[in-house]
């Protein structure tokens, strides 16, 4: 059976790769799919190509893993793809009763079932934009994201990360 992991990924976290990691042992592949929103354009720190990026460098060394884009409702990728089952990570209870939602509305106009994975207790503070605060300020994130993300911000934030380098 394969699954379709969809998020934003701005960027990729560990809490993300805890997730992912665990789904490639359960299925046979996982498909990362960076779901481009129009109405986020904008939003973003990465383009849609750099968090494509990020994340094929990330998941190199996951050999059942691909990564992808989509535009559009998740269920009618999930159904290109010939895949029946979107994974997806729950940090606390607050993302659970939203995912829940998402999940029976999936199930209901897609025929698509959903499987959570709680992501690790060390990783379940960690959020994508927790991370980039932390990053603009020069703040330490490297035990927060995969190496592949951390380059990322750095690059984004050279200015602040090369004051805080000099001091």
């Amino acid at each position: 059976m394969n699954a379709v992991f969809p998020g934003s990924f701005d960027p990729v976290t560990s809490g993300h790769m805890d997730v992912l990691t665990r789904a490639s042992h359960m299925f046979e592949q996982v498909t990362v799919t960076v779901m481009h929103n129009a109405r986020k354009q904008g939003r973003h720190l990465f383009t849609l190509d750099e968090r494509l990026e990020i994340l094929r460098e990330a998941t190199a060394g996951l050999p059942n893993v691909r990564v992808d884009s989509f535009s559009g409702l998740l269920v009618d990728y999930v159904a290109q793809q010939g895949r029946s089952v979107i994974v997806r990570g729950l940090r606390a209870v607050s993302d659970y009763e939203y995912e829940l939602q998402i999940a029976h509305l999936n199930r209901q106009i897609g025929e698509v079932e959903t499987v959570f994975i709680m992501a690790a207790t060390h990783w379940s503070f960690v959020s994508s934009s927790m991370v980039k605060e932390i990053a603009s300020y020069g703040g330490k994130i490297h035990e927060m994201v995969p190496p592949a993300s951390e380059a990322a911000l750095r690059r984004k934030f050279a200015e602040v990360y090369d004051k805080r380098d000099d001091a």
